[in-house]
Protein backbone atom coordinates (compact mmCIF):
# COMPACT_ATOMS: atom_id res chain seq x y z
CA UNK A 1 0.00 0.00 0.00
CA UNK A 2 2.91 2.32 0.84
CA UNK A 3 4.53 1.65 -2.61
CA UNK A 4 1.55 2.27 -4.49
CA UNK A 5 1.29 5.54 -2.67
CA UNK A 6 4.61 6.39 -3.48
CA UNK A 7 3.79 6.46 -7.39
CA UNK A 8 1.12 9.02 -6.82
CA UNK A 9 3.87 10.98 -4.76
CA UNK A 10 6.49 11.04 -7.45
CA UNK A 11 4.39 11.73 -10.18
CA UNK A 12 3.27 14.86 -8.65
CA UNK A 13 6.19 16.14 -7.33
CA UNK A 14 7.36 15.37 -11.37
CA UNK A 15 4.46 17.48 -12.22
CA UNK A 16 5.39 20.20 -10.26
CA UNK A 17 8.65 20.57 -11.36
CA UNK A 18 7.24 20.75 -15.16
CA UNK A 19 4.40 23.14 -14.40
CA UNK A 20 7.09 25.53 -12.21
CA UNK A 21 9.17 25.08 -15.24
CA UNK A 22 6.94 26.23 -17.68
CA UNK A 23 5.41 29.18 -16.22
CA UNK A 24 8.39 30.38 -15.29
CA UNK A 25 10.15 29.79 -18.86
CA UNK A 26 6.97 30.55 -20.84
CA UNK A 27 6.29 33.77 -20.24
CA UNK A 28 9.70 34.98 -20.67
CA UNK A 29 10.80 33.27 -23.98
CA UNK A 30 7.66 31.71 -25.36
CA UNK A 31 10.05 28.47 -25.91
CA UNK A 32 11.65 25.75 -23.70
CA UNK A 33 15.06 27.61 -22.66
CA UNK A 34 17.17 27.44 -19.48
CA UNK A 35 15.56 28.68 -16.12
CA UNK A 36 16.91 31.90 -15.59
CA UNK A 37 16.65 34.25 -12.35
CA UNK A 38 13.60 36.79 -13.46
CA UNK A 39 15.75 39.66 -11.61
CA UNK A 40 18.82 39.28 -13.15
CA UNK A 41 18.34 37.25 -15.50
CA UNK A 42 21.61 35.01 -15.30
CA UNK A 43 21.01 31.26 -15.47
CA UNK A 44 20.30 28.74 -12.41
CA UNK A 45 22.56 25.97 -11.49
CA UNK A 46 19.87 23.36 -12.11
CA UNK A 47 20.08 22.07 -8.23
CA UNK A 48 19.36 25.26 -7.23
CA UNK A 49 16.02 25.58 -9.37
CA UNK A 50 14.92 22.57 -8.52
CA UNK A 51 15.77 22.88 -5.32
CA UNK A 52 14.00 26.35 -5.24
CA UNK A 53 17.28 28.35 -3.55
CA UNK A 54 17.95 31.80 -3.96
CA UNK A 55 19.77 33.03 -7.52
CA UNK A 56 23.29 32.68 -6.37
CA UNK A 57 24.18 35.72 -8.37
CA UNK A 58 21.62 38.11 -7.05
CA UNK A 59 20.10 36.42 -3.97
CA UNK A 60 16.64 36.74 -5.54
CA UNK A 61 14.19 34.82 -4.36
CA UNK A 62 11.05 32.99 -6.34
CA UNK A 63 8.58 33.54 -3.69
CA UNK A 64 5.94 31.12 -2.22
CA UNK A 65 4.44 30.65 -5.83
CA UNK A 66 6.94 27.22 -6.58
CA UNK A 67 6.08 25.67 -3.25
CA UNK A 68 2.18 26.10 -3.76
CA UNK A 69 2.45 24.50 -6.86
CA UNK A 70 4.09 21.54 -5.68
CA UNK A 71 1.48 21.53 -2.50
CA UNK A 72 -1.52 21.29 -5.17
CA UNK A 73 -0.04 19.14 -7.35
CA UNK A 74 0.92 16.44 -4.86
CA UNK A 75 -2.80 16.86 -3.92
CA UNK A 76 -4.25 16.42 -7.27
CA UNK A 77 -1.94 13.33 -8.02
CA UNK A 78 -3.45 12.00 -4.76
CA UNK A 79 -7.11 12.45 -6.03
CA UNK A 80 -6.76 11.48 -9.22
CA UNK A 81 -4.57 8.15 -7.96
CA UNK A 82 -7.56 7.13 -5.76
CA UNK A 83 -10.43 8.45 -7.65
CA UNK A 84 -9.37 8.10 -11.06
CA UNK A 85 -11.53 9.69 -14.56
CA UNK A 86 -12.11 7.21 -17.07
CA UNK A 87 -9.24 8.47 -19.06
CA UNK A 88 -7.26 7.23 -16.66
CA UNK A 89 -4.46 8.14 -14.54
CA UNK A 90 -1.72 9.81 -16.83
CA UNK A 91 -4.00 11.06 -19.14
CA UNK A 92 -5.72 12.78 -16.51
CA UNK A 93 -2.16 13.95 -14.55
CA UNK A 94 -1.18 15.53 -18.33
CA UNK A 95 -4.64 17.28 -18.35
CA UNK A 96 -4.66 18.68 -15.25
CA UNK A 97 -0.75 19.76 -15.64
CA UNK A 98 -2.15 21.63 -18.30
CA UNK A 99 -4.99 22.83 -16.36
CA UNK A 100 -2.27 24.12 -13.72
CA UNK A 101 0.11 25.93 -16.22
CA UNK A 102 -2.57 28.17 -17.71
CA UNK A 103 -4.13 28.90 -14.60
CA UNK A 104 -1.13 30.18 -13.23
CA UNK A 105 0.66 31.80 -15.74
CA UNK A 106 -2.99 33.48 -16.03
CA UNK A 107 -3.20 34.93 -12.53
CA UNK A 108 0.55 36.16 -12.96
CA UNK A 109 0.58 37.44 -16.18
CA UNK A 110 -2.82 38.02 -17.57
CA UNK A 111 -1.80 35.97 -20.95
CA UNK A 112 -3.19 32.51 -22.26
CA UNK A 113 0.13 31.89 -24.91
CA UNK A 114 0.06 30.63 -27.95
CA UNK A 115 2.37 27.55 -27.35
CA UNK A 116 -0.06 26.22 -24.22
CA UNK A 117 -3.31 27.44 -26.40
CA UNK A 118 -1.85 24.89 -29.41
CA UNK A 119 -1.11 21.92 -27.12
CA UNK A 120 -4.11 22.50 -25.36
CA UNK A 121 -6.01 21.89 -28.43
CA UNK A 122 -4.36 18.97 -29.97
CA UNK A 123 -4.52 17.58 -26.07
CA UNK A 124 -8.00 18.67 -25.95
CA UNK A 125 -9.33 17.10 -29.49
CA UNK A 126 -7.95 14.25 -28.54
CA UNK A 127 -9.28 13.13 -25.27
CA UNK A 128 -12.48 14.78 -26.66
CA UNK A 129 -13.19 12.57 -29.23
CA UNK A 130 -12.35 9.51 -27.09
CA UNK A 131 -14.40 10.55 -24.49
CA UNK A 132 -17.78 11.94 -26.77
CA UNK A 133 -16.77 11.10 -29.99
CA UNK A 134 -16.02 13.34 -32.83
CA UNK A 135 -19.42 15.03 -33.38
CA UNK A 136 -20.17 16.28 -29.86
CA UNK A 137 -16.26 17.28 -29.82
CA UNK A 138 -16.14 19.11 -32.69
CA UNK A 139 -19.42 21.04 -31.57
CA UNK A 140 -18.58 22.12 -28.34
CA UNK A 141 -15.05 23.43 -29.35
CA UNK A 142 -17.30 25.41 -32.60
CA UNK A 143 -19.92 26.46 -29.66
CA UNK A 144 -17.17 27.42 -26.75
CA UNK A 145 -15.31 29.69 -29.82
CA UNK A 146 -18.86 31.10 -30.50
CA UNK A 147 -20.22 32.00 -27.16
CA UNK A 148 -17.29 33.41 -26.09
CA UNK A 149 -16.94 35.48 -28.76
CA UNK A 150 -19.89 37.18 -28.42
CA UNK A 151 -18.60 37.58 -24.86
CA UNK A 152 -15.41 38.86 -25.69
CA UNK A 153 -17.07 41.53 -28.03
CA UNK A 154 -19.35 42.63 -25.25
CA UNK A 155 -16.05 42.62 -22.57
CA UNK A 156 -14.58 45.26 -25.75
CA UNK A 157 -17.46 47.71 -25.00
CA UNK A 158 -17.19 47.85 -21.74
CA UNK A 159 -13.85 48.12 -21.87
CA UNK A 160 -14.63 51.01 -23.50
CA UNK A 161 -16.75 52.40 -20.86
CA UNK A 162 -14.28 52.26 -18.54
CA UNK A 163 -11.52 53.72 -20.49
CA UNK A 164 -13.77 57.24 -20.51
CA UNK A 165 -14.48 57.17 -17.04
CA UNK A 166 -10.65 57.05 -16.15
CA UNK A 167 -10.39 59.82 -18.15
CA UNK A 168 -13.29 61.50 -16.78
CA UNK A 169 -11.36 61.28 -13.34
CA UNK A 170 -8.47 62.60 -14.77
CA UNK A 171 -7.02 58.60 -14.92
CA UNK A 172 -5.16 58.01 -18.39
CA UNK A 173 -6.78 55.26 -20.16
CA UNK A 174 -5.27 51.70 -19.77
CA UNK A 175 -5.77 48.36 -21.75
CA UNK A 176 -6.93 46.10 -19.68
CA UNK A 177 -9.79 44.04 -21.13
CA UNK A 178 -12.52 42.10 -19.23
CA UNK A 179 -11.91 39.15 -21.60
CA UNK A 180 -8.80 38.70 -24.24
CA UNK A 181 -8.39 37.08 -27.19
CA UNK A 182 -6.75 34.08 -25.10
CA UNK A 183 -10.15 33.68 -22.97
CA UNK A 184 -11.71 33.27 -27.02
CA UNK A 185 -9.51 30.29 -27.35
CA UNK A 186 -9.17 29.10 -23.89
CA UNK A 187 -13.30 28.70 -24.50
CA UNK A 188 -12.54 26.59 -28.00
CA UNK A 189 -9.84 23.82 -26.21
CA UNK A 190 -12.66 23.55 -22.75
CA UNK A 191 -15.58 23.14 -25.39
CA UNK A 192 -13.42 20.49 -27.00
CA UNK A 193 -13.19 18.40 -23.83
CA UNK A 194 -16.42 19.17 -22.99
CA UNK A 195 -18.25 18.26 -25.76
CA UNK A 196 -21.71 19.08 -26.84
CA UNK A 197 -24.34 20.23 -24.81
CA UNK A 198 -21.71 20.70 -21.76
CA UNK A 199 -19.70 23.45 -22.98
CA UNK A 200 -22.87 26.16 -22.70
CA UNK A 201 -23.16 24.90 -19.06
CA UNK A 202 -19.12 25.08 -18.52
CA UNK A 203 -18.87 28.38 -19.59
CA UNK A 204 -21.67 29.61 -17.48
CA UNK A 205 -20.68 27.74 -14.23
CA UNK A 206 -16.82 29.36 -15.30
CA UNK A 207 -18.89 33.08 -15.68
CA UNK A 208 -20.75 32.45 -12.56
CA UNK A 209 -17.48 31.46 -10.17
CA UNK A 210 -15.87 34.03 -11.83
CA UNK A 211 -18.13 36.73 -10.90
CA UNK A 212 -18.47 34.86 -6.91
CA UNK A 213 -14.46 35.28 -6.70
CA UNK A 214 -14.47 38.79 -8.00
CA UNK A 215 -17.13 39.61 -5.15
CA UNK A 216 -14.90 38.02 -2.54
CA UNK A 217 -11.55 39.89 -4.29
CA UNK A 218 -13.20 43.11 -4.04
CA UNK A 219 -14.71 42.65 -0.34
CA UNK A 220 -11.05 42.12 0.81
CA UNK A 221 -10.08 44.80 -0.96
CA UNK A 222 -12.61 47.51 0.64
CA UNK A 223 -12.36 45.69 3.95
CA UNK A 224 -8.37 46.58 3.75
CA UNK A 225 -9.15 50.13 2.41
CA UNK A 226 -6.70 50.16 -0.34
CA UNK A 227 -9.44 51.46 -2.82
CA UNK A 228 -11.91 52.32 -1.65
CA UNK A 229 -14.98 52.85 -4.80
CA UNK A 230 -11.89 52.02 -7.34
CA UNK A 231 -12.29 48.38 -6.22
CA UNK A 232 -15.07 48.12 -8.26
CA UNK A 233 -12.87 49.54 -11.35
CA UNK A 234 -10.48 45.85 -10.45
CA UNK A 235 -10.40 43.77 -13.45
CA UNK A 236 -9.77 40.05 -12.92
CA UNK A 237 -8.46 36.98 -15.42
CA UNK A 238 -11.48 34.50 -16.46
CA UNK A 239 -9.25 31.88 -17.68
CA UNK A 240 -8.80 30.43 -13.93
CA UNK A 241 -12.96 30.13 -13.24
CA UNK A 242 -13.59 28.25 -17.02
CA UNK A 243 -10.67 25.64 -15.95
CA UNK A 244 -11.95 25.49 -12.46
CA UNK A 245 -15.78 25.38 -13.89
CA UNK A 246 -14.40 22.01 -16.54
CA UNK A 247 -12.75 20.59 -13.80
CA UNK A 248 -15.52 20.36 -11.21
CA UNK A 249 -17.52 19.14 -14.67
CA UNK A 250 -15.05 16.19 -15.25
CA UNK A 251 -13.32 15.31 -12.11
CA UNK A 252 -16.39 16.28 -9.59
CA UNK A 253 -19.18 15.82 -11.35
CA UNK A 254 -21.29 14.67 -8.06
CA UNK A 255 -20.78 17.98 -6.56
CA UNK A 256 -23.08 19.67 -9.28
CA UNK A 257 -25.24 16.89 -10.77
CA UNK A 258 -28.53 17.93 -10.23
CA UNK A 259 -27.68 21.35 -12.59
CA UNK A 260 -25.72 18.96 -15.29
CA UNK A 261 -27.73 18.62 -18.42
CA UNK A 262 -29.14 15.21 -19.29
Amino acid sequence: MAFSLALPLVAGLLAATVVNYLVDELPRTRQLSNPACANCGMAYVPIDYLAVRPCRHCGHRRGPRPWITLGIMLSVSMFTWLQPHRMGYVLGMILLSYFAVVVVIDVEHRLILRPTSVFGGLLALGIGWWLHGPLPTLLGGLAGLAIMSALYLLGTLFTRVRARRLEAIGKPADNEEALGGGDVTLAGILGLLLGWPLIWFGLLLGILLGGLIGLIIVFVVLVRGQYGRKALMLFMPYGPSFVLSTFLIMFLPGLIAGFLPK
